[in-house]
């Protein structure tokens, strides 16, 4: 089962909707087959593994991460392919809380004569599939929230330098990060400020890029920012307040550009409502979301409790209180009030330390 949760890994960032699933089938002590999900719309793990295994599947027991689909998809049901192969055995990590399943897969293999087991590895099965699982469950996906910052947690100097505080271990896990999320978000004053391509630059990965997202409370980046530009290539959203009369031209050229308009409601500030943000993100199929900043939306996020974990970047470089910060003012006046973290590992990363949180621990 270790081995299909490391092959359910290979997957993230780039199955969703669906959860990212490991398969590993066994006869007489050996493997036959193995596979993972495939991008949305291709085979499940239960599939490949089978397609590699062949007719030595007969009489051979598989190891899956989640409970096998019994509905029919963009593909047919795995707990088909599973009981027409003549599997005699299937251990499960988790059921899948999907309504089209969640247990029906389970009682579907019964039928058939084919013993399961379900709890092998369930902790780190829920680890992996957690994004998949919030979306299910509580209608958002797994939030990151991503910084690399100065050891005084500055992004940049007064004047708003800031390439590049961190080296190059640290950003290539950085870009890491973009390709097993599905999407990456950031504020519009970091969109303007920055010009960012949010893309994944790791050699041979390009293809891994996730959905760009800028929330904008209104259409205020050029028609040639750099997003803008390459939205035919590489999906790009903006989540936006109500479009004014005003709007409607350069509503038009952004959507001609290739860019998905998404229209919430405001908050109390006026700026997009990031609730319905996520909200929305999940009916989308979202299930793994990296927020990239800057200050403000990091902060926004934090106040509405909507972070899960934090992976931060520290440089051993100093700016000073006249630094621009990594996360916004939070009007926290009480340490009673401050948000909690449950720390979960520390790495050097070259001269670098990432440092990881959990606020989903926390919070239960």
């Amino acid at each position: 089962m270790q081995i299909a949760l490391n092959l359910a890994g290979r997957g993230l960032g780039r199955t969703w909707p669906n959860p990212s699933v490991g398969c590993v089938i066994v006869k007489n002590g050996k493997i036959i087959g193995r596979g993972w999900t495939q991008p949305s719309g291709q085979p499940h793990a239960e599939v490949e593994a089978l397609r590699r295994a062949g007719s030595r599947a007969i009489g051979a027991t598989a190891y899956v991460t989640l409970e096998p689909c019994v509905h029919q998809g963009k593909t047919p049901p795995c707990t088909e392919a599973l009981i027409n192969a003549g599997i005699k055995e299937v251990m499960i990590s988790l059921p899948d809380p999907d309504c089209r399943v969640n247990g029906k897969g389970i009682k579907a293999l019964q039928n058939a004569g084919i013993k399961t087991e379900i709890g092998l590895c369930s902790e780190e099965a829920k680890t992996i599939n957690a994004g998949f699982f919030l979306r299910v469950q509580k209608s958002k996906p797994l939030i990151t929230l991503k910084f690399a910052t100065t050891l005084d947690g500055m992004i940049a100097t007064e004047v708003g330098a800031s390439e590049w505080i961190t080296g190059e271990t640290a950003k290539r896990l950085g870009h890491l990060l973009r390709a097993n999320h599905d999407a990456v978000l950031i504020g519009a004053h970091t969109a303007e400020k920055d010009n960012p391509l949010l893309t994944c630059r790791l050699p041979g990965m390009k293809e891994c890029s996730p959905i760009r997202i800028v929330v904008s409370s209104n259409l205020r980046l050029p028609l040639t920012h750099s997003l803008i530009q390459t939205a035919l290539e590489i999906p790009t959203w903006f989540f936006t307040t109500a479009i004014f009369e005003q709007d409607y031209k350069k509503c038009k050229a952004y959507e001609k550009a290739g860019v998905k308009l998404f229209i919430v409601e405001p908050d109390a500030k006026g700026k997009p409502n990031l609730l319905e943000v996520v909200r929305e993100l999940a009916k989308k199929g979202i299930t793994r979301l990296l927020v990239e900043g800057g200050g403000l939306i990091a902060a926004s996020f934090l106040k509405e409790t909507l972070v899960d974990e934090i992976f931060w970047f520290r440089a051993a470089k100093l700016i000073g209180g006249d630094g621009v910060p990594a996360i916004s003012g939070m009007g926290i006046e009480n340490i009673k009030d401050t948000i909690q973290v449950k720390r979960l590992s520390v790495e050097i990363m070259g001269e670098d330390i990432l440092e990881r949180y959990s606020l989903r621990n926390v919070r239960g």
